[in-house]
């Protein structure tokens, strides 16, 4: 059912003539970093330190905000897994644009359409900055906004490259740890917002469909990768449980 969903979605979201989005796992040959990450893209970000997917489900905190968790998940093959990369809509950004770095953008869960959000609330294991999902197709706001940091040199956000995602109104930075929930969501990590940026705030974009440039950005090659297969959530939990 993950799988069929994420396709019924590609069909409904992609015009005709831009042409077939590629399919690409982490790190499946030399060329992943030429691979250009392009609003609408749907992919998973691993947590380069601890390799965890960052992760979302219906499924509230139980202390702090009350709002939709988001958790580290150790599994690969997850539907759950799955963001894709928006514009805010203050931007004359479109789908199929490549995205420079130190713009501001929103990633949006597939399955919940809920924005990754952060705040002022404690997260539940480390007391850092909570990190939630929020809000609907119509609804988001500033809380939903990140920075894209690329390391080096790189002007645009590319698969496999290692980036910061920097919270807008709190300055924290999207983070992971190997403390895991040890209740009912069992064995998933907290993912939380750190005030400092640190090698151990890094994330890369991994498996996922990349949306191919669009006719407005022809100097940049588009690029493909193999194909990933998905397989339906395996995550069955019910709520994080306060600590």
């Amino acid at each position: 059912m993950g799988f069929f969903g994420l396709a019924l979605f590609l069909l409904l979201a992609f015009d005709s003539d831009q042409g077939s989005p590629s399919t690409a796992s982490a790190s499946t040959s030399p060329s992943a970093q030429d691979v250009e990450v392009t609003y609408g893209t749907v992919l998973k970000l691993m947590h380069e330190k601890t390799k965890v997917r960052l992760h979302s489900h219906d499924v509230p905190y139980g202390t702090g905000s009350g709002q939709q968790s988001v958790t580290g998940f150790p599994n690969v093959d997850d539907s759950n897994s799955y963001w894709v990369v928006r514009p805010i809509p203050e931007t004359s950004a479109k789908q199929g644009d490549t995205i420079p770095n130190g713009v501001i953008i929103r990633l949006q869960h597939m399955r919940t359409r809920k924005w990754l959000h952060s705040h002022l609330h404690a997260s539940p294991i480390s007391g850092n900055l909570e990190v939630s999902c929020f809000g609907g197709e119509s609804e988001s706001d500033t809380g939903d906004y990140w920075r894209l940091i690329i390391e080096g040199s790189g002007k645009t956000w590319k698969q496999d490259q290692r980036i910061w995602l920097q919270h807008v109104d709190t300055g924290g930075y999207l983070h992971s740890h190997n403390k895991k929930y040890t209740r009912i969501a069992g064995g998933q990590q907290e993912v939380c917002g750190l005030r400092e940026k640190r090698v151990d705030n890094v994330w890369l974009a991994a498996e996922g469909v990349y949306l191919p440039i669009t006719e407005s950005t022809t100097s940049f090659s588009a690029a493909y990768s193999m194909m990933h297969a998905n397989v339906p959530s395996d995550d069955t939990t019910n709520q994080i449980e306060p600590f």
